[in-house]
Parts: C-alpha cells; sequence; structure tokens
C-alpha cells in the first residue's frame, strides 16, 4: 500500500473516530431526532454536485430501491440510535461498542451468505462477545444498559448493511448509492424532526460539532471511503474498523476528559481481539 493510502486511510480513522464525540457535544442541545436529520441533509449536499454529474445521475433510477434500503438500515435508523446512545453513555464507549460491527458482520455473512467461519473467527465471535458483557455490566458506570443496546442495534444495522451491499450491489456505483441515501434519510427524518424540535437554541459549540460531524465525519469522510475502497481495495480498506475504538478513546480522553476505567480497557482489549480474528480470513467450516 502506497504512503498516501496509509495517510488517507489513518486520516479517516481519525476522522470517524471523531464522530462519536461529535455527536456527544451535540445530541443534547439538538436532540437526536434533529441531529441526524441535519447530519444526512447537510452530508448529502457535500455529495450533490457530484451526484448531478451526468454519468451519476443516469445511474439514479436503477439504484433507487437500493438508495431507499440504505437510506434506513445505514444511515437513519443507525445514526438515530448512537445519537440517543449518546445521551446515556460516554463517547469512547459509542466508539467501542461500534467496533462489534466486525465480528456481528461475520455472523450475518455466514447465515445470509453462506460463508465458511474459521475457528479463529469463532474465536474471534466467542472474544467480541465477552468485550460486550463486560462493557455492558452495570458495573460499568460509564454506560446506561439502553444506551449500550442502542449502540449495539446501531452496529448490528450497519453489519446487515454491509452484508445487503456485498450480496446485493458488488457491481453497483457506492458514490450514487451513499450519497443519494444520505440525502433520502434526511427527507425521510424531516416530517418526524419537525415535531422534535429543541424547546432552546443550541449552544455554538454544538452547531460547530453539528458542521464537523455532517460535513467532514459524513460527507467528505464518505468520499474518503469510497476512494479508498477504489484504490486498496474493500479488505483493506475494512482495516479501519479496528482504528476506530482507537481513536474515539483518544478524543474524548483529550477533549472531552473522559476516564480510562479498567472496565472500559478490559472490554476494549476483547472486542479488538473479536474484531481481528473475526476478520481472520479462514476456510474451516464450523
Amino acid at each position: 500500500m502506497a504512503i498516501k493510502d496509509w495517510i488517507l486511510l489513518i486520516s479517516l480513522a481519525a476522522i470517524w473516530g471523531s464522530a462519536f464525540m461529535f455527536i456527544k457535544i451535540s445530541a443534547e442541545d439538538f436532540g437526536p431526532i434533529l441531529l441526524v436529520t441535519l447530519r444526512l441533509l447537510i452530508a448529502g449536499l457535500v455529495f450533490l454536485p457530484l451526484l448531478l454529474r451526468a454519468k451519476y445521475r443516469d445511474l439514479f433510477k436503477s439504484h433507487l430501491p437500493g438508495i431507499f434500503i440504505i437510506a434506513i438500515i445505514s444511515n437513519a435508523l443507525p445514526f438515530t440510535l448512537f445519537a440517543y446512545a449518546s445521551l446515556g453513555a460516554t463517547s469512547n464507549m459509542l466508539g467501542i461498542l461500534n467496533g462489534t460491527t466486525a465480528f456481528i458482520t461475520t455472523v450475518i455473512a455466514y447465515f445470509w451468505l453462506n460463508e465458511s467461519i474459521s475457528l479463529k473467527q469463532l474465536m474471534g465471535l466467542f472474544a467480541g462477545f465477552g468485550g460486550v458483557v463486560i462493557l455492558v455490566n452495570p458495573a460499568n458506570g460509564s454506560t446506561t444498559f439502553i444506551a449500550s443496546m442502542c449502540a449495539l442495534i446501531g452496529s448490528l444495522c450497519y453489519a446487515f448493511n454491509a452484508t445487503y451491499l456485498q450480496k446485493y450491489h458488488s457491481h453497483s456505483n457506492k458514490k450514487v448509492l451513499i450519497g443519494w441515501s444520505m440525502l433520502f434519510g434526511g427527507f425521510m427524518m424531516t416530517p418526524i424532526a419537525a415535531f422534535n424540535l429543541p424547546n432552546d437554541l443550541p449552544n455554538l459549540n454544538s452547531f460547530l460539532a453539528l458542521l464537523w460531524l455532517a460535513i467532514v465525519s459524513t460527507g467528505i469522510g464518505y468520499l474518503a471511503f469510497v476512494r479508498l475502497i477504489d484504490r486498496i481495495g474493500a479488505v483493506k480498506t475494512a482495516t479501519l474498523t479496528y482504528l476506530l475504538p482507537v481513536f474515539s478513546i483518544i478524543w474524548g480522553a483529550i477533549f472531552l476528559q473522559e476516564q480510562i476505567t479498567l472496565i472500559i480497557f478490559g472490554g476494549f482489549i476483547f472486542v479488538m481481539m473479536g474484531m481481528y480474528l473475526a476478520n481472520t480470513v479462514g476456510n474451516i467450516k464450523s
């Protein structure tokens, strides 16, 4: 992998890892529904100049069914779940629980795509599950049970979406799917957001957090994600998953003064082990 690809990969991991911190900052002021609605609409506008080019515009109709599905399962639903989770969890916990997407994807792919699971991957599933148990334990005062469940269901949505894309859209244009799904997700949530407006105007920090979350983490971030897949392939790009919890912990500790307790550290280690082993390619059917 070229140096510029490594730089792009690590930069994207740092940007996406920061998203949990900015969700935490802005969700309380905006409310989860309005925050996600604005996040999707603004991020979709980042994609719009690209989507309106003739070569991408002509693909809109053929991609429309997939756009609707992805708008729900990859954007509106998981974004909202993580926004609600942020009200009862630290940003580093959100990042770690988001890391469970990797081994949840392995399970879904086993049943839906009939992919084999090696012994190492099976060990990874158990390690990851052990990490989740540690983190969701009531003794972990950095998250509530409801917040943990929201984050885990959000991760399940991401895992389902990854498998759905592999099964039905391996040859589809990812820019068209992702860009339009953000706009459609935002449009679908707009009527709901109209009935969930905050009582007070959000403060400046919340507005700045929203702009970073929408423009940089989501809009530009997903453009970089698609570019990475085109340059180095989906498998190497998937290594992003390992880095997101690391950066979420770093940013939370630096900017939000979030404590890294022994419970968080222990759960993080198990989840990282699970992510690594679950993504180990093998051909031993379990």
